[in-house]
């Protein structure tokens, strides 16, 4: 592998956010999973969490494209909503909600630099009352027009990148906040492994 390639993974690698996570419940427009999993890429998410008890794992999996931003990511899939939340709160994560909730606050008063998981529902119908129950609290973007509501993959993005703004204000993309040693390594020997093994074409690394 080129030097120059190196350097990018080394980059990359930097700038991941070892605790800013996505949730996507349910999910299933394969264009809305694959613009969230690229938007969470470029702001530097390691981890998605997806939680499928309407279409499966299996039936996700056939959904997501073959060029998606996942190749150089982790995501990790669940059919329960308990052992989901289980594994969030196990990382210490607090846990938002979009959803427009009588308590919800807006984006912009979210601090966005502490551990947190931001959770997003199907495209019809939003997330379900069980997850709800489970989250510290809601969220809304604030919108000035007619229709009151963002696809999916745009409130994702919108929020991503207050995320992003907030984080580099505290310098949380200097390299020395992010993934531990060990994780890191690790992931630096598998992309690595994956540019070679798919060669220069390999999508992400351009």
């Amino acid at each position: 592998m080129r030097t120059e390639r190196k350097q990018r993974i080394d980059e990359v690698l930097d700038k991941r956010q070892a605790d800013l996570v996505i949730v996507m419940e349910n999910v299933q427009d394969p264009h809305n999973i694959g613009a969230v999993m690229r938007t969470a890429d470029s702001v530097g998410v390691q981890d998605i969490y997806t939680i499928n008890t309407l279409i499966g794992i299996h039936e996700f999996r056939k959904k997501r494209s073959t060029g998606s931003a996942d190749k150089w990511m982790n995501i990790h899939q669940y059919t329960s909503v308990q052992e989901c939340v289980q594994a969030l709160r196990d990382r210490g994560l607090k846990l938002w909600a979009t959803h427009l909730g009588t308590t919800a606050k807006s984006l912009y008063e979210l601090e966005l630099t502490e551990p947190v998981a931001l959770i997003f529902g199907r495209e019809r119908g939003g997330l379900s009352e069980e997850l709800l129950r489970h989250c510290d609290g809601n969220f809304v973007i604030p919108q000035m027009g007619m229709i009151r509501s963002l696809n999916v993959s745009v409130a994702c993005a919108v929020s991503l990148y207050e995320a992003l703004r907030q984080r580099q204000q505290k310098g949380m993309y200097d390299g020395t906040h992010n993934l531990p040693v060990d994780r890191r390594a690790a992931l630096y020997a598998d992309w690595t492994k994956r540019y070679t093994e798919n060669g220069p074409e390999e999508p992400g690394l351009e």
